[in-house]
């Protein structure tokens, strides 16, 4: 006999009351953390592990019976292992990295499978197969030939640095997504579900909707502004995509083009301040600096990627005669003053907190988090109601812990690798290997490590494939004379070009569903328009006063405007390529501006 309907509405019910309340214990959780003081790494970081697993194992399962019902059971011995972890902190200290007994080490090797098996349900196979080639080099590392064997590593020490000390899963970059990315996921998440998003969408339409080209250039303003605070390519494809594609579409614009415009503003919001696809932060723990220093260093060369795409914009209009918005589609300034206030207020209490006091930016994020849900009961003309308002906090809070628990897999994945490269001294044999190669030449070792970037990122997540390639490729840059955070702002850019380049590029294949547009095309015009994805980087090599805005400003803005002017040619040339001899001089004029006479 089947049940009925009642029957069967009531688990999904309390299925879903168990997830809205899971969600709010983790959101609780990382915003609690911001004023509660120094905590044990030991305690925090297992418990935010066992607070993710849940969402790729169990929420997030799908497939087989096998793959559900193995869900569970991993989920569950994972919860074990972080409760047995944070509960032992003082004892697991004491045993200074070396695991003891059988129990430990079977707990220790499970663990390590449970991570890598989180991490290959929520982002594929090729992280966790570099962990488990990293893994396997530290168990047999030591029967290599030549100069990339290691001496060999007690496997007490090696399981026990990686699962009960803070040199391999719970280590420092675990540290960064437990602390600060968590927060601003949370806030982001929350901004999103009010009218945060309608309000940056309406500002943008009404600043470009006018102009040549305006449908896509509301597509860069937004996806610049969502960018900055999601930090994920794929979300802001998904988001702004779904306003602006239809839109193009609407006025003329070709599929492939529509497609390239989002696939391509919206892998710009990785490079964006103030989060960066938590690379802002995991940069401010690798350089021991602080996160203004960083934000100094990448604003310039943000907006230099995003005028790139504008410039690329106004050469397809002006060659395909595309037009702007219509009138009645763009908001009035009413309606713009309106929603204006529902980003503007946190963003202006996260700023107001980050420069204008000494607090850490996971406070200042604390602060706008509270500013953020006290506008979620708020509509444009007053008082949502309470069904909306709790609607509107509990989707932000399963959003958020979503995408915590999706940070949190990539990052514990890689942490593996990191802790390897740091017991075994792979890395230094990977950077003398790195100079042999490139002759002690600075820009062939650039060209070396962006190729790497390029092939790592095909399949690791951008903040991960960065993680790995500054750890092997950054001591061989700095040590032919590249400052660490030139070196670290390089990598990180080209740990993302492969969001739109060929064969991965999974904002092109987005973008191009949404659109319906063949992807290759649309990668060939997301090339062209992301030309400053390409050229910035190694510009900013040639023009170090570019990521030098606090120091010397006046050499930071003309080294902006000297790129700037080169992108601009560059990306004329790309666009006008098959007509003449005049496009090719372009874009070589555009090079030599932007490499020759360096700032």
């Amino acid at each position: 006999m089947l049940p009925s309907a009642d029957d069967r509405a009531a688990p999904m019910g309390a299925m879903a009351s168990l997830v809205t309340l899971l969600a709010f214990g983790s959101v609780a959780f990382h915003v609690t953390l911001i004023f509660t003081g120094l905590l044990p790494n030991l305690l925090v970081r297992p418990v935010h592990l066992a607070l993710a697993l849940p969402w790729v194992f169990i929420i997030g399962a799908s497939g087989s019976l096998f793959s559900r019902i193995s869900g569970w059971l991993l989920a569950g011995a994972g919860v074990a292992i972080c409760t047995y972890i944070a509960w032992n902190t003082d004892a697991l200290g004491d045993q200074y990295g070396y695991t003891e007994g059988w129990l430990q080490r079977a707990g220790g090797i499970l663990i390590l499978l449970i991570v890598l098996e989180m991490a290959r349900r929520a982002v594929k196979l090729a992280l966790p197969a570099l962990s488990v080639i990293a893994l396997a080099y530290g168990l047999f590392g030591e029967y290599l030939p030549g100069e990339f064997g290691h001496p060999g590593l007690p496997f007490d020490s090696l399981l026990g640095t990686l699962v009960i000390a803070e040199g391999g899963i719970w280590g420092p970059l675990t540290g960064v997504s437990v602390n600060v990315v968590a927060v601003f996921i949370v806030l982001g998440a929350l901004v999103g579900a009010g009218h945060g998003g309608t309000g940056f969408m309406n500002v943008a339409t009404r600043l470009a909707g006018r102009l040549k080209g305006g449908a896509a250039k509301v597509s860069v303003l937004a996806s610049a502004l969502f960018g900055s605070i999601s930090g994920s390519a794929s979300a802001n494809v998904a988001s702004t995509g779904a306003f602006t594609i239809p839109t193009m579409r609407r006025l003329g614009y070709p599929a492939p083009l529509a497609a390239a415009v989002e696939a391509v503003a919206s892998s710009g919001g990785q490079i964006m301040p103030p989060l960066m696809g938590a690379g802002a932060f995991v940069m401010v723990e690798l350089l021991a600096t602080t996160y203004d220093t960083i934000v100094a260093a990448a604003i310039l060369p943000a907006i230099l990627f995003f005028a790139a795409v504008w410039f690329g914009i106004d050469w397809f209009a002006a060659r395909d005669g595309l037009k702007a918005m219509d009138e009645s589609e763009i908001p009035d300034r009413r309606t713009v003053l309106r929603t204006l206030p529902f980003f503007v207020i946190p963003f202006g209490a996260l700023l107001a907190v980050l420069f204008g006091t000494g607090y850490t930016p996971q406070y200042a994020a604390g602060v706008a988090i509270f500013a953020a849900a006290a506008m979620l009961p708020l509509n444009p003309d007053g008082f949502a109601g309470l069904k909306a308002t709790w609607e509107r906090l509990s989707g932000a809070a399963v959003d958020a812990a979503r995408q915590i628990a999706m940070i949190a897999s990539i990052i514990l994945c890689a942490g593996i690798i990191v802790g390897v490269l740091n017991m075994t001294g792979l890395g230094v044999k990977v950077t003398s290997a790195i100079l042999s190669f490139s002759g002690g030449q600075l820009w062939a070792a650039l060209l070396l490590t962006a190729l790497a970037c390029l092939i790592l990122g095909m399949e690791v997540p951008t903040t991960a494939a960065y993680v790995i390639c500054i750890s092997v490729a950054g001591p061989a840059l700095q040590e032919l004379g590249l400052p660490p955070l030139t070196a670290h702002l390089f990598v990180f850019w080209y740990a993302l070009l492969s969001t739109i380049t060929p064969p991965v590029c999974g904002t092109v294949f987005i973008a191009a569903g949404m659109a319906d547009a063949p992807w290759l095309k649309v990668a060939g015009n997301a090339m062209r328009l992301g030309i400053g994805l390409y050229i910035v980087p190694l510009g900013i090599v040639a023009n170090p006063s570019l990521i030098a805005l606090t120091d010397t400003p006046l050499l930071a803005l003309a080294a902006f405007v000297k790129l700037g002017a080169g992108l601009a040619l560059t990306s004329w040339g790309l666009v006008n390529a098959t007509t003449g001899l005049r496009p090719i001089a372009a874009f070589a004029a555009g090079l030599a501006l932007v490499f020759i006479l360096g700032f």
